[in-house]
């Protein structure tokens, strides 16, 4: 009964994590496309300023559910993971579509695209891991508080030992293999590849 119970509560904290993911793009679409085709920017405006709102229900549903007495499991580390990549990205992303929606419907100027090269692509390269970072450091923040503030080491154990490992092992990852090679050998265009300059 009690395993059924804890799949039950698993399966209730996955389903809310995808319902959040699903609702953070029902937002933000709405939002620019209310904003851009149909011309309403402040209603525009209003949806957008709900995505954030799909982040506070998830928190509330995972702080309710361990402080009834339940112990964490991988659906709740999956959580605060979610928030912290959700908060550390999420700005981006809305900026990534807002570029396209207002070059697309409102002549706004074309979109800007990641550079490729030289010290531009080890700049963007630092700052998307620098994105990482901050996701890395609210999720470690979202754990402590469900531990000191929640419900007990005991009860959370499984979001030191599984999660954060496997959260830092991806950043250490990013990190060799992005910024810190970008930067000891920045990429260069091919030989022969020139640039056209429009004057």
């Amino acid at each position: 009964m009690v395993d059924i119970l804890g799949h039950a509560r698993d399966n209730l904290i996955l389903a809310l994590i995808i319902g959040c993911e699903i609702a953070f793009w029902v937002f933000l679409l709405a939002g620019l496309v209310v904003r851009y085709p149909m011309r309403s920017p402040r209603l525009g405006a209003a949806l957008l300023l709900c995505t954030p709102l799909v982040d506070v229900v998830l928190l509330v549903v995972t702080v309710f559910d361990l402080r009834s007495g339940g112990e964490a499991t991988w659906a709740h580390a999956a959580a605060a993971i979610y928030l912290g990549l959700t908060l550390g990205f999420g700005h981006g992303i809305m900026r990534w579509a807002d570029q396209r929606f207002h070059h697309r419907f409102a002549g706004g100027p074309p979109p800007v695209t990641p550079p490729k090269y030289g010290r531009a692509k080890v700049r963007y390269e630092w700052k998307q891991f620098g994105r990482f970072a901050v996701a890395w450091l609210i999720s470690v923040v979202i754990m402590a508080a469900l531990v000191f503030f929640v419900s007990t080491p005991a009860q959370t154990e499984v979001m030191w030992k599984v999660a954060m490992p496997i959260m830092t092992g991806t950043g250490a990852a990013w990190f060799v293999f992005g910024p810190l090679m970008t930067t000891i050998r920045p990429p260069r265009p091919r030989s022969g590849f020139h640039k056209t300059h429009i004057g």
